[in-house]
């Protein structure tokens, strides 16, 4: 692991476009700032954890459960807006 110091408003560079600066710093927080392009995910870790479980959870559905979840029919949906008045 790369371990580095730096002051707020300072930024570290990752590859060609990822920059991770120190927007903040109080108290044991640290605010940090990520610019990456769109097809970067960027994720807190105990984020990203959760999402790699539920990945791996709906892997493992079989296929009598997805047949079953084809015969769930959606609910109706109201539409909840107000009828337009005439001559408003």
């Amino acid at each position: 692991m790369l371990v580095l110091s730096r002051h707020r408003d300072e930024s570290i560079i990752i590859g060609d476009d990822i920059v991770i600066t120190v927007v903040d710093i109080r108290g044991d927080k640290v605010r940090l700032g990520i610019a990456a392009p769109i097809e970067i995910s960027v994720h807190r870790q105990e984020v990203y954890e959760a999402i790699q479980r539920e990945n791996r959870q709906a892997s493992r559905l079989e296929p009598q459960d997805a047949r079953q979840l084809e015969n769930i029919t959606p609910p109706l949906r109201r539409d909840l807006r107000r009828p337009r008045s005439e001559g408003v």
